[in-house]
């Protein structure tokens, strides 16, 4: 083999580096998991351990002091340690999206159809922690966001008016008030009609106790099968097996499918205290300046950058949980709101303007 160039040597470096610390953090969450997740996991560290050999080859004497991984990658490590699983199944699934041994003509093919691969068995592994909380994270998030936006909008809209300071701290906390307790019943109400809808589709569980006195000749467990909309002849074959099996009350008449559902949905009442205490913590945020005692452009200017600031948090939290950009979900969440709470400020300076302020 002949001797590499400076620029191998530090690529190598990096790519050696960065296996080492993917391999970590799957080691580091598999000791956190039971079952298949922590095989899979286990399993995942072992593939990025071959890739680390073939880095490791390539380097020979190089190899004893690799490179620092890449940012993202220490970022994964330092969260790996410290965080939930979901928000760095989440890291994880972009970095694999991100993998350079595609266009390398020293990684093999078969490791760039690793590196594919390993992007889809992760984002198996982080869509189950995503179903999980998905329920109660989208009534946090949407709590959060419309408490930001709702509650700056208010204030702006009171505040460009010509409303006095106290007339405007007044507004913005029973906007507060007022906008968690129609999140929290709103959200309850939500949920647990949709629950109520789910469940109302569900198989009954006592519907196997009669599959024994069941007219074999007539069968009509068939029609069960094809109303859930399988095929006629899948439909007879599945009725027909549970009919020659019909004395064990085990076996369900229909495949439930809505388990999932369920989960994915949460409860009313954890939706409810979710959008509740995450609208209430929105909606303070614009109020914070008038609670400290700033008037006029001074409060505005601090309460649209705490409102801004916080909604790039949230975007990016959101980005990074859906596997997407960070920074593009940041963003358009900040247009969002910062664009509903202009014309509200607009609005506000309308109405001052005509003499009909506050």
């Amino acid at each position: 083999m002949s001797t590499p160039s400076r620029t191998q040597i530090r690529r190598w470096r990096r790519y050696l580096a960065d296996e080492r610390a993917e391999g970590a953090v799957y080691s580091y969450l598999a000791r956190r998991k039971t079952g298949e997740e922590r095989e899979i996991l286990l399993a995942l560290a072992e593939a990025e351990a071959r890739h680390e050999a073939h880095w490791s080859h390539l380097l020979g004497e190089h190899a004893d002091a690799p490179g620092r991984p890449e940012l993202r990658t220490r970022v994964l490590g330092f969260l790996a340690r410290r965080f939930g699983s979901v928000f760095i199944l989440a890291l994880a699934q972009r970095t694999e999206a991100r993998s350079p041994y595609d266009a390398d003509v020293d990684a093999t093919p078969a490791m760039a159809a690793d590196e594919r691969i390993h992007e889809e068995v992760v984002r198996g592994l982080a869509s189950r922690g995503r179903s999980r909380l998905s329920g109660s994270f989208r009534a946090a998030v949407f709590g959060a966001n419309d408490g930001l936006v709702s509650n700056l909008a208010l204030v702006l809209g009171i505040s460009a008016s010509g409303a006095s300071n106290r007339t405007v701290l007044v507004t913005g906390l029973a906007g507060l008030l007022a906008g968690a307790l129609s999140m929290g019943a709103g959200e309850y109400v939500s949920v647990r009609s949709q629950r109520e809808l789910l469940e109302s589709s569900t198989p009954d569980p006592q519907a196997r106790l009669v599959i024994s006195h069941l007219d074999v000749d007539a069968n009509e467990l068939t029609l069960v099968f094809r109303a859930r909309g399988m095929p006629e002849a899948e439909a007879k074959a599945r009725a027909s097996a549970l009919l020659a099996d019909g004395q064990h009350a085990s076996v369900p008449p229909v495949p439930d499918p809505r388990v999932d559902e369920h989960e994915s949905v949460g409860t009313g009442l954890g939706a409810a205290v979710s959008s509740f205490c995450f609208f209430a913590a929105g909606a303070v945020v614009p109020v914070l300046p008038y609670l400290v005692g700033l008037e006029e452009l001074a409060a505005v200017a601090v309460a649209v950058l705490l409102v801004g600031t916080a909604l790039l948090a949230t975007g990016a939290v959101v980005g990074l949980l859906s596997g997407g950009p960070p920074l593009r979900r940041a963003l358009r969440q900040l247009a969002i709101g910062l664009g509903a709470a202009g014309a509200t400020y607009a609005l506000g300076l309308l109405v001052g303007a005509s003499g009909t302020g506050i």
